[in-house]
């Protein structure tokens, strides 16, 4: 890909050409001009003469594909910095690997003062288990260590991070040698950040959006909270991502919200919507995901955090205001306590009003053909992971371990809440999973259960669109005049329109429906490559040597 030398503007008109644009406004554009931020047309080659001598700047594409920038619905963008530069424990493949990595890490220049973790998943592991506090003790040469569970929903720390909290033994899920849970994971989690300093999380943050950046991510929605993070970070992370070039951020602060007093809070440190991981519950693999049957590997149904009451107050709360709500919703009885909340708040200000408002569910993993239907008639968006089902999906996987196979069969029906209406936006709850969003893509058109898939058409959409919609807003998300400029440019081989099966309408797949082709996502096939990486038409990554 080649362009003018020409010195960079926020105003300069930018006419790309020579490759291929995907529009709807036109399915086989090929160019694109761009002007004061924002698109200002699309279409072919031949058209494209007339504008380029009327343009600041001309790029030759070569072939290259350009796309919305994807939008990343649900991301904790300073725990994903700290995870890219601290201890990433996602590759072991033993506990005897991971604790390895551990020592290897306190012995080194990088291991200075508390160590921060991530990625272990025992399930993965031959041994079964987690790491012991003794094993973690000696491993971490004797240093405050926090080590968060994959799903982060439980922590294995170190003795020297739990003499930093007092009172920690008596606090609700705690556990003398497993992992900890619920209040005390809470307060050993706010103790290891309290110990990351300003310049630390700054650095996180940076390296957290530069990498979301280098993968064609132009938004991220940041959803923090008081039981996850703390204020500081939340607002220097918004105050930097206004101040620095790189993908926009909108940020929910998960905090139960019961008059304008509380409204007001969340407007005032800078947040959207008071949503995002509002726990209702916890998660399946701590096996704190609330249930209405008992797990098939334990003898219990989970944790619930807030009932249908506290929600519909929420919701009411928030809706008066003017004000995004949302909760996290995994296991099928949370699910079911957010329809039952969201319905009474309906039926005190209307459903009309409700609807209007978009509030929005995070994970949504358990759902019923009633709770789907409900999710259609309240304007619920299911704000959703495709990545956990190809990590923990399958008759194998986690999910079948902890619920059986019949039950984990039914989990993430992409395909049935797009049958109902419901809007899906795709995230990767990074660090939980990686920010990877063509993956993402792949994951949901290729889901362990087939009766799930979507196109890859509509995958695209939830993570681009899809994630716009999230957020209130229309007009971003697709190529068109008017749209922001925010767009990424890929290396990658031939455009396909991609179905996930026969039943499809062959009509779509057809050159002659003028359906916008997309990269190939077939499992093995090799994924786009970003080149660049565009946000309200400024330039925020170019691939090195490019």
């Amino acid at each position: 890909m080649t362009e003018s030398t020409a010195p960079q503007s926020e105003h300069r008109t930018v006419l790309l050409r020579g490759g291929d644009v995907h529009s709807p406004a036109d399915p086989f554009a090929t160019a694109m001009v761009v002007e004061r931020g924002h698109v200002a047309w699309v279409g072919s080659e031949g058209a494209a003469d007339a504008f380029a001598s009327g343009v600041d700047e001309v790029v030759d594409l070569e072939g290259a594909l350009v796309t919305p920038a994807f939008t990343d619905s649900h991301v904790h963008t300073t725990s994903t910095g700290l995870a890219l530069t601290g201890l990433d424990l996602s590759g072991a493949r033993t506990l005897t690997e991971a604790l390895g990595l551990l020592r290897a890490f306190a012995n080194s220049e990088a291991g200075a003062g508390a160590i921060l973790g991530h990625g272990w998943d025992a399930a993965r592991w031959p041994e079964q288990r987690p790491p012991s506090r003794a094993e973690l003790d000696e491993a971490a040469g004797g240093r405050a260590l926090y080590l968060p569970r994959v799903d982060v929903h439980s922590a294995v720390v170190t003795t020297a991070l739990l003499d930093l909290v007092p009172g920690v033994t008596g606090l609700a899920g705690y556990h003398p040698d497993a992992p900890l849970t619920g209040d005390a994971h809470h307060a050993v989690r706010a103790a290891a950040h309290g110990a990351v300093t300003p310049s630390q999380r700054a650095r996180a943050q940076r390296a957290a959006l530069a990498h979301a950046a280098s993968l064609g991510i132009g938004t991220v929605h940041e959803c923090a909270g008081p039981e996850i993070s703390d204020e500081e970070d939340f607002t220097g992370l918004l105050k930097l991502a206004s101040e620095e070039p790189g993908p926009r951020v909108f940020g929910y602060w998960a905090e139960a919200v019961e008059g304008d007093k509380g409204a007001r809070r969340i407007r005032e440190i800078g947040a959207i919507g008071a949503a995002g991981d509002l726990f209702v519950d916890g998660s399946l693999g701590s096996h704190t995901a609330l249930l209405r049957e008992p797990y098939a590997d334990a003898l219990h149904t989970g944790t619930a955090r807030l009932d249908a009451a506290d929600i519909a107050a929420h919701v009411t709360a928030c809706t008066e205001a003017g004000l995004q709500a949302g909760f996290h919703a995994i296991g099928d009885a949370a699910v079911s306590a957010v329809v039952a909340g969201v319905r009474a708040a309906a039926e005190t200000l209307g459903l009309a009003r409700i609807r209007a408002a978009r509030h929005r569910v995070e994970h949504a993993e358990m759902l019923t053909p009633e709770t789907v239907a409900a999710f259609a008639e309240l304007g619920l968006t299911a704000s959703v992971q495709p990545a956990f089902d190809a990590a923990w999906g399958g008759p194998d996987g986690m999910y079948a371990r902890r619920l059986g196979a019949e039950r984990a069969a039914t989990l993430n029906p992409y395909a049935a809440l797009l049958r109902a209406g419901v809007p899906l936006a795709f995230g990767s709850d990074s660090p939980v999973t990686p920010l990877d969003p063509w993956g993402t893509v792949r994951a949901a058109a290729h889901h362990r259960t087939p009766g799930h898939r979507v196109s890859v058409r509509a995958g695209f959409t939830a993570h681009t669109r899809g994630g716009w919609r999230a957020v209130g807003r229309d007009d971003g998300g697709v190529l068109v005049p008017g749209a922001p400029a925010d767009y990424a440019v890929w290396r990658t081989g031939d455009l396909l329109v991609q179905a996930p099966d026969d039943r499809v309408a062959r009509w779509s797949t057809d050159p002659r429906s003028g359906t916008p082709g997309l990269p190939d996502l077939t499992p093995g096939a090799e994924l786009p490559v970003c080149l660049r990486t565009v946000v309200f038409g400024q330039t925020v990554y170019v691939r090195p040597n490019e």
